[in-house]
């Protein structure tokens, strides 16, 4: 833990920071890949000249290493500002009128409404409030004949609910459907295998696990090569550079690459950077609930504190509300301590709303990543015991 931490200058500030599942902090190879590719020179990519060169290099590395990442072909990465953006632009080339979609209270609003907006009809599964899962029976009444989507979180961002989504994807491709699996959660907390999934387009955004500002969605690129998208007809008709709009940020996406290499040394071993991967993220799933036993325990055992969701399977992400106080100002009070916690809806805008909690202003949410420590657990209980 001591070289993992020592690589985030961030931490140095003495923070605990538990406000991961909004966003990582940054290790020092990623800022400088980042540096480097400005210091270099770089220029849009299909040139004649070396600076377009090195860009062109720096987009098949990225689309190389989140492929390495999430078990999926570089053909089929396509790259963008964040997930949100990518998935409105999937939304729209998947589905229209007369087809039917099927999402759910689970998932993260960027998950839903842009499914729930391109005039396809809408089918919701629906969430047990008490234990937070997403039971999978109901999809076999959900999908029909007209589904052409069905789109469902790999991890919960607010309850960490890891849903049966591999049970859901043979429900869905029984019915000929197609499975989009929000993995922005899910990530950064334990190896993925979108293939053993059964996601045939599987989003990520890379500031969630120690990258830049920057979202992907990856496919079988023979799946993108039958679907058309509104694009300039000017802009390429590759795939996936189709799907891409506009001029991408080169030098985040060298971040990118420097991201999931920095992942792939966790922990130290031989073997391809898929390999690495699986290794390192395996052990950072075992850090990180090891550390979460002891969070959840904790608060659980304090009577002034609600916590929301008891799934079986989860991300090491904890949601509760501390009586007598407002979310805010449980996230003010602890920030006075010295520790980063999320507080609100956080976008889980159908989930909130299912535990009856987003207009009162949702809850606090602390979550895991593997650069914590066990003394980040102590701060934040530490903090929340201090106002019984």
């Amino acid at each position: 833990m001591e070289s993992v931490r020592s690589s985030y200058p961030a931490l140095a500030d003495g923070f605990a920071y538990l406000d991961g599942a909004a966003g990582t902090q940054t290790p020092r190879s990623v800022m400088d890949a980042v540096c480097a590719a400005y210091r270099t020179g770089i220029g849009n990519v299909g040139g004649a000249f070396p600076a377009s060169h090195r860009s062109d290099a720096i987009v098949a590395g990225c689309r190389a290493a989140v492929a390495d990442l999430v078990g999926g072909h570089p053909d089929g990465v396509i790259l963008g500002p964040n997930m949100t953006t990518l998935t409105y632009r999937l939304a729209r080339t998947l589905t229209g009128p007369g087809d039917e979609v099927v999402v759910s209270r689970l998932d993260h609003d960027a998950n839903v409404r842009p499914w729930t907006q391109t005039g396809a009809g809408v089918r919701w599964a629906e969430v047990d409030p008490v234990t937070g899962e997403l039971p999978v029976e109901q999809y076999a009444e959900l999908i029909g004949e007209r589904t052409r989507v069905v789109a469902v979180t790999a991890a919960s961002n607010i309850l960490g609910t890891r849903p049966d989504v591999p049970a859901i994807a043979e429900l869905a491709h029984r019915a000929g459907a197609l499975m989009y699996v929000d993995g922005v959660h899910a990530t950064p907390h334990g190896p993925v295998d979108m293939r053993a999934l059964g996601a045939d387009l599987y989003a990520t955004s890379a500031y969630k696990w120690s990258g830049p500002h920057i979202g992907a969605v990856v496919a079988d690129p023979a799946l993108l090569e039958t679907l058309r998208p509104d694009k300039l007809a000017s802009s390429p008709d590759t795939v996936p550079e189709r799907f891409e709009t506009g001029t991408a940020a080169f030098a985040d996406l060298a971040g990118v690459t420097a991201a999931v290499d920095h992942l792939a040394a966790l922990v130290p071993g031989a073997g391809s950077r898929r390999e690495r991967l699986l290794a390192s993220m395996t052990a950072v799933e075992e850090h990180e609930l090891g550390l979460f036993a002891g969070l959840i325990e904790g608060l659980e055992t304090m009577p002034h504190v609600t916590v929301y969701g008891k799934p079986a399977r989860r991300t090491a992400t904890a949601y509760f509300n501390v009586a007598g106080h407002t979310p805010r100002q449980v996230a003010e009070h602890l920030a006075g301590l010295g520790v980063n916690v999320w507080n609100g809806h956080n976008y889980a805008w159908e989930l909130t709303g299912a535990l009856g909690i987003r207009d009162s202003g949702g809850a606090v949410r602390a979550g895991l990543v593997h650069y914590n420590d066990r003394s980040d657990v102590e701060r934040l209980l530490d903090g929340v015991g201090r106002l019984a």
